[in-house]
């Protein structure tokens, strides 16, 4: 019988989950990984505590701060993923 086999997609899974998208709202990512701020403070996204963040998702975030959603996609990715 071969072992191990479901862990490994399990953990996929579980690493999958936790993808930031673009279709997440702020606060989603925030409860993700509530020691991201400092990421979205690197892109000038200050307000995270305001009733908008609670809301609006990463990519209109980005776009109402005029940065590159892809780029902030990947910032914030690799942040997480290094927790």
């Amino acid at each position: 019988m071969r072992r191990g086999g479901n862990v490994r997609f399990a953990a996929q899974t579980e690493d999958y989950m936790n993808d930031i998208t673009k279709d997440m709202t702020i606060y989603e990512v925030l409860q993700i990984n509530p020691d991201i701020a400092p990421v979205f403070f690197e892109f000038g996204m200050h307000c995270l505590g305001c009733p908008i963040s609670r809301g609006e998702t990463v990519e209109q975030a980005a776009a109402a701060h005029g940065v590159d959603v892809e780029e902030m996609l990947k910032r914030l990715n690799e942040f997480n993923d290094a927790k």
